[in-house]
């Protein structure tokens, strides 16, 4: 099936659910909840800028400051203007700025800010617009409270060589890596027996990040082949990271001048879209001690691979919103420790059902085996877009949204490999 047509059949596919989705919709608002959770104690009322619009968890966030009575108002880029996330009863202004990568993005976030008297900016950052968006919090102003980190700290994590540098000055667990900036590299590095290293893009990579292609010292001729195959240069460079097999895990964490406000911690695989809370008192430390000795103040995603033994090594940070912060969609003081004070660190509660997206739950179903553990997972957990107080965005995510992405993709002909209801893309060849 050509591209065209692929994306023709999943646009009718979408269509004909629509009536069944209607009848969705219908049940929340009838047996889901009718109101947002209701916060712990009152908070003053600020305006809260989120941006990264077109992903489920600035939906999440929209949601958990408005239900602690905040203003929000929520900003995308034009690609992403018929965002589902705009219609929420949540969203009190939407606003459309340049991309990331425009020299009029900062100015144009600022000037959203200043139009609307924001308070607050939380930023719910892509890879792309983390260092833009935290230069759009520095020139915002000192009378707007930024939850992100300095441009310099942003670079710092952000750069998967100076993270596990960061990481072994400040006395944690990562695992062996080298900084690659040419291909020949690889034939020079003296790779331990029995130890199988991979290497990965520093540069943000959607597509190329699943490849997990085992480089060992017994296969130096096709380690050097791979690598030159990768387009490494002192402009592109790569890690190359000692692969440690075991169970992985991710984190999402909300910092405030080095104390940790918010955490949540679950198991994760390569393409994540199932979280649920697990309690790892080794990870939860990991967290606590980088974040306390980097002092700063934002949001911080970690990934995690916890070998036979027991130990845990940190892959990577990225210092952003991560989607596992929709395990708080029924938690009542998410906005009190984004917008608060340094406190005690809040975690999902004991009572929140899991997370997925019905529409990935449902093609994991139909297209692979072990049925009865995805119904499970579907019976056990929620939706982390549809909720019965605010259903329309998960109508207009398969109905609006998802397809307004792939007829300008179908006018483009660019192509695409995977549609992420999560957050909200087209998975495409140099996409964002």
């Amino acid at each position: 099936m050509t591209g065209a047509a692929r994306t023709v059949s999943v646009l009718a596919a979408l269509t004909l659910t629509a009536p069944l989705d209607l009848l969705i919709v219908a049940g929340a608002r009838v047996f889901g909840r009718r109101t947002p959770p209701v916060p712990s104690s009152p908070q003053v009322a600020r305006t809260v800028l989120v941006n990264g619009g077109k992903m489920t968890k600035s939906l999440q966030l929209a949601r958990s400051f408005h239900a602690a009575g905040h203003r929000v108002v929520l900003v995308e880029s034009a690609k992403y203007r018929w965002t589902a996330h705009r219609f929420s009863r949540a969203v009190d202004a939407f606003h459309v700025v340049p991309e990331a990568s425009d020299p009029g993005y900062v100015d144009a976030l600022v000037r959203v800010a200043r139009a609307e008297n924001v308070d607050v900016f939380v930023p719910v950052s892509s890879p792309a617009s983390s260092v833009p968006d935290a230069e759009a919090g520095a020139a915002m102003g000192p009378s707007v409270d930024v939850v992100h980190a300095d441009p310099e700290t942003i670079r710092r994590v952000d750069d998967k060589n100076r993270f596990a540098d960061a990481a072994r000055e400040f006395g944690v667990r990562v695992p062996e890596s080298h900084r690659i900036t040419d291909a020949g590299q690889i034939a020079e590095i003296d790779l331990p027996p029995g130890r199988d290293f991979v290497l990965k893009r520093i540069a943000y990579n959607p597509v190329g990040r699943m490849d997990l292609t085992p480089l060992r010292r017994e296969t130096p001729e096709a380690n050097l082949a791979f690598a030159r195959g990768l387009g490494i240069s002192e402009d592109d460079p790569w890690i190359l990271q000692e692969f440690v097999t075991g169970r992985e895990y991710c984190t999402h964490g909300t910092v405030r001048n080095g104390s940790l406000q918010v955490y949540g911690c679950c198991e994760s695989s390569a393409f994540q879209i199932n979280y649920a809370m697990v309690d790892k008192p080794v990870i939860l430390h990991w967290v606590e001690t980088f974040v306390a000795k980097l002092g700063a103040t934002g949001q911080f995603s970690f990934d995690f691979i916890e070998n036979g033994h027991g130990e845990v090594f940190a892959i990577e940070c990225n210092p952003r919103t991560h989607s596992a912060i929709t395990m708080f969609h029924d938690h009542p003081d998410v906005a009190a420790a984004y917008l608060g004070s340094e406190r005690d660190v809040i975690t999902p509660l004991p009572s929140s059902r899991p997370t997925y997206w019905l529409y990935h739950e449902v093609w994991r179903l139909l297209t692979e085996p072990r049925r009865l553990s995805r119904l499970r997972t579907i019976a056990r957990g929620r939706d982390a877009v549809l909720t019965g107080w605010d259903p329309w965005p998960w109508f207009l995510l398969h109905h609006l949204h998802v397809p307004s992405l792939l007829l300008a993709n179908l006018r483009s002909g660019r192509g695409w490999s995977r549609i992420d209801f999560n957050i909200g893309k087209l998975v495409e060849q140099g996409g964002d």
